[in-house]
């Protein structure tokens, strides 16, 4: 790879100066394992970016997409669309919760938060309530980077340099995490539950006929993977219930088999008014994502003459038909290769491996559920993040291993279908990482 080129690629949330100085690159990948541009092999323990859950090049997968490109690569998706989209739609709508009868097909997940955002905000108005405008989301909540999902998220360093910008309707309730109480749960933390009742303060305060939707992730994923308390969900439902406000389930990485179910709302059995999906929905083959409808909010749109365009939004690749392809031949290995079966079996090892480090030096925290799991270490003494980044880089370089951190929390994402003897061996690879960092 030529200097020009390295130089030329501006990378999202990367330290782009320290990485151009020693650049971690891959070209190939199949199965569980990368293969970096030196030729090394690397096991990928975070299933891409949350992403590959059923392993990368998936020989199903990559069929179906050469067949769709050569088929059908490009359909116009205003007044006309194509067939593989309406197809996947079927698909979602039968894997999704009841009542969930509607599909709306983007590109990423910050394209299905806003969309969900804007659903919820045109729903209330096709009702006629136009005083609900507010928008609430939660202190460490991640929801992409467009400016809704900007806005309702609550990762400070995401927010700073566009402030002027956020939506100015918008409130966030508390953070579910609080070491003090919740630091090495295994699952959902028995602490935390009354949290939601913050989202009562806020009815209080603003009105609870001004808000719209309270938008939630059910596991705080990109933050460092914050499980919900036990109770936590079911009474911000119940408050959502009491004041008309509509309850969007962020599952852009919980969805698809990450919990061991279809979706984070079975596995909780809390069932939201919009879920957001995308990452697995094509296996990360192609950029796709999809928001899950319930049956009254849509029919809310349906009004008026039947010419008329009932949602004024969209974009040019909504259900574009190779991903489309991608995703239904992904939704087929699901079912095929019991996938979602093979990750709650998965879970309970997975969390034995993950806990084994609760005892070192180096962590404060270990907390985990399903195949989702983090690994807090203490920062270096004026350096946050310095510790987890050196752990990321010689993981990368010393061990073949890829793995993900925020800071100094490393993440874990296995693939769905891991093989355990692997997961062990890489575990003990960041173990011995871990013992010789300082």
């Amino acid at each position: 790879m030529s200097k020009s080129a390295v130089d030329a690629y501006w990378m999202p949330f990367t330290a782009n100066r320290a990485f151009k100085q020693e650049p971690r690159i891959l070209k190939a990948a199949e199965g569980h394992y990368y293969t970096a541009d030196d030729d090394r092999r690397l096991y990928d323990l975070f299933s891409g970016l949350w992403t590959s859950g059923i392993g990368h090049c998936h020989p199903q997968i990559v069929e179906a997409v050469q067949e769709q490109v050569a088929t059908l690569d490009y359909a116009l998706g205003f007044q006309a669309s194509n067939n593989r989209s309406f197809e996947l739609a079927e698909r979602l709508t039968a894997m999704a919760p009841d009542g969930f009868t509607r599909c709306f097909f983007t590109n990423s997940g910050s394209e299905s938060v806003d969309t969900a955002l804007k659903i919820a905000l045109g729903y209330h108005r096709a009702n006629g309530d136009v005083e609900r405008t507010r928008l609430i989301g939660r202190e460490r909540g991640y929801h992409g980077v467009n400016f809704g999902g900007l806005s309702v998220g609550g990762m400070p360093a995401n927010r700073e340099a566009f402030s002027a910008c956020l939506l100015p309707t918008v409130d966030h309730i508390r953070s579910t995490s609080d070491l003090e109480f919740t630091a090495f749960s295994r699952g959902q933390p028995e602490w935390g539950a009354h949290l939601a009742d913050d989202l009562e303060r806020l009815c209080s305060e603003r009105g609870g006929g001004t808000i719209a939707a309270v938008i939630v992730e059910p596991v705080a994923g990109s933050t460092g993977v914050l499980p919900p308390p036990a109770g936590y969900l079911e009474r911000l439902r119940e408050i959502c219930d009491a004041h008309g406000i509509l309850l969007i389930f962020d599952e852009v990485i919980t969805a698809f088999g990450r919990l061991g179910e279809p979706f984070a709302a079975d596995y909780f059995d809390v069932v939201p008014d919009l879920i957001t999906t995308a990452k697995g929905l094509t296996n990360g083959v192609i950029p796709m994502g999809a928001v899950l409808v319930r049956e009254p909010i849509h029919d809310a749109f349906m009004h008026g003459p039947d010419g008329m365009i009932e949602l004024f939004h969209g974009y040019t690749y909504s259900g574009h038909p190779v991903a489309a392809a991608a995703g239904l031949a992904t939704m087929d290995v699901y079912e095929i290769e019991g996938i979602f079966e093979h990750a709650r079996e998965l879970a309970k090892p997975f969390e034995t491996l993950l806990h084994g480090f609760a005892g070192h030096d180096k962590v404060i925290d270990v907390r985990n559920i399903g195949l989702m799991g983090a690994i807090e270490l203490a920062p270096r003494e004026n350096e946050p993040g310095a510790r987890g980044m050196e752990v990321h880089k010689r993981c990368f370089w010393d061990e073949n291993l890829v793995i993900r951190n925020g800071m100094d929390t490393m993440q874990f994402a296995p693939f769905l279908n891991a093989d355990r003897g692997e997961l062990e061996d890489a575990f003990e690879r960041f173990g011995r990482v871990l013992d010789t960092v300082a």
